[in-house]
């Protein structure tokens, strides 16, 4: 456990897995107080079994009771390497017209639509060889690069890039089920699970409807991207819960930070091996029955928690409460679900979802709570009163300022360096690569060993460049970096390096830190 703060005192006690930390005397809370927890065999499958309330009706949730399994999977090193060209990664970004908007005010502010290709360009070149991919533009209607999925190679990544590079916000208003039920209906490619990458800044008039969809195909993964203020949060979040994927809203005034945040957590969990075809066999005692309260699991991702809720029927000896609520709440987003579906009995599934809500203290479509005075137990009536709280020494200055035009943008050495990087993860040594480090065809070429092929004296320029002079924008390109490094180590021969390079400043320890990958 790490605590950072004004923290006197923290106590931990494993019998009943409960914390207790007590703040220094006098704290204010006038800044960040975080308490970082650290599990033990964090991939260990785990169960918690507890009891239910003796005063709740019998048969019900909240009597019977329930049982959580946590699975967190870590795959063997041999089986990340088998899987890492797998996968059908669909990119879906918005074009319509508020996608032209800055992302902020202030001096050197982009377009939303800018920063959302240039965040795409570093994903393509993250991608791996031999998966597929498709990307799609939506607004009041929708188009795809190409008519369904396709290889992922030099000749389709380099006409994806092209129509990258033309995309502007002009297709008019926000209308994302149409493109999803399309993507949806495409036939998959076996041994290659489907995941969806939908970049938004707006919301939509059927939230509800797109979130019961994306739920209905939760087996294609579902990452969600809101960009600028306006983004929904409803939208945004919800699309990422019910596609089993994450969440991330781009509101940042720095320009790089969209891409970082972005790329950082597409290679940390989609560029991850599944494993597909699970099952559940459950092994209980003699006189007890199960029942699976949470939807099926179609796949699991490395490094991405799953949880499953079962409620169970029979005798059992047990003295704990607490994940009742949770149970409880899967079990309800599942009855609205059903609900909104339009399911025959309409009544009957409202009736049991207003039950249990009630019984469990979980709110719902049809539940509410409500303020009850305690000395009076009376019903807190009337209208909603704001109350303003003072704060100490602390002003928000806020400028906005109207720009006619958007400013001219400076070329971006990192971007031009990715975007001239093949397929493959090399480079090719000519005139444009010179110009990224700053520097003359010649000055690069004259200084390259004869036995030493030409692609990979220029991958290896890229990569010394890339932990020379952007060593602080790493979180950004070491995805690209890995996939250069993965081919140099794949070419055939023995390679001789000079003690010395001229043409880029590199410190000696990453210089031997990339040549060690030969």
């Amino acid at each position: 456990m790490c605590l950072s703060g004004c923290v006197s005192r923290a106590v931990l006690c494993m019998c009943c897995l409960c914390v207790q930390v007590n703040l220094s005397p006098g704290h204010m809370f006038d800044k960040d107080f975080e308490l970082f927890v650290f599990y033990q065999d964090t991939h260990q499958p785990s169960a918690i079994v507890e009891a239910g309330v003796t005063t709740a009706p019998p048969g019900s949730l909240m009597r019977d009771p329930v049982v959580m399994i946590s699975l967190y999977p870590e795959f063997p090193e041999e089986v990340m390497s088998s899987l890492a060209t797998q996968g059908e990664f669909v990119f879906v970004i918005d074009r319509s017209g508020s996608m032209g908007d800055m992302m902020h005010h202030g001096k050197g502010a982009q377009m939303r639509i800018e920063s959302a290709k240039d965040t795409l360009l570093l994903l393509l070149k993250s991608l791996p060889m031999g998966c597929y991919f498709n990307i799609y533009g939506f607004g009041s209607d929708f188009e795809s690069f190409f008519p369904q999925s396709v290889v992922y190679n030099q000749k389709t990544m380099d006409q994806a890039l092209k129509r990258v590079k033309e995309m502007q916000a002009d297709m008019g208003g926000t209308e994302i089920l149409q493109p999803l039920k399309h993507i949806y209906s495409q036939c998959c490619h076996p041994d290659h699970p489907r995941q969806l990458f939908v970049f938004t800044d707006g919301e939509v008039g059927n939230t509800k409807e797109v979130l019961d969809l994306v739920k209905i195909y939760r087996v294609f993964r579902c990452f969600s991207f809101g960009i600028g203020e306006g983004a929904s949060a409803a939208l945004i979040t919800g699309m990422a819960r019910e596609g089993s994927g994450h969440a991330q809203f781009i509101t940042d005034t720095d320009r790089m930070q969209p891409k970082v945040k972005l790329s950082t957590g597409f290679h940390r969990f989609a560029l991850q091996p599944a494993v597909v075809n699970i099952f559940v066999d459950w092994t209980l005692p003699d006189g007890v029955t199960v029942d699976t309260l949470s939807p099926p699991i179609n796949v699991l991702f490395q490094g991405q928690r799953t949880l499953i809720y079962a409620q169970l029927k029979g005798e059992l000896q047990l003295n704990q409460l607490s994940i009742h609520r949770l149970a409880a709440r899967t079990l309800i987003r599942s009855l609205e679900q059903e609900e909104r579906s339009g399911a025959a009995d309409v009544e009957g599934i409202r009736s049991r979802m207003v039950e249990l809500s009630v019984q469990a203290g979980v709110s719902s479509v049809h539940t509410a709570f409500i303020a009850v005075n305690k000395d009076s137990r009376q019903t807190v009536k009337g209208p909603l009163q704001q109350r303003r709280v003072p704060t100490r020494g602390y002003v928000k200055l806020v400028c906005v300022c109207v720009c006619s035009a958007a400013p001219e943008s400076q070329k971006d050495p990192l971007l031009q360096l990715v975007s001239l990087q093949k397929a493959s993860g090399c480079w090719d040594l000519d005139a444009t690569l010179a110009d990224v480090f700053g520097k003359t065809e010649d000055e690069l070429t004259n200084q390259k060993p004869a036995q030493v092929d030409g692609s990979v004296w220029a991958t290896l320029l890229a990569l010394i460049w890339l932990y020379g002079c952007k060593i602080e924008q790493q979180v950004e390109w070491q995805f690209v970096a890995m996939k250069a490094a993965s081919w140099i180590g794949s070419q055939k021969g023995e390679i001789s390096i000079p003690d010395h390079i001229h043409s880029v400043s590199i410190h000696q320890e990453t210089f031997e830190q990339i040549s060690s990958v030969l």
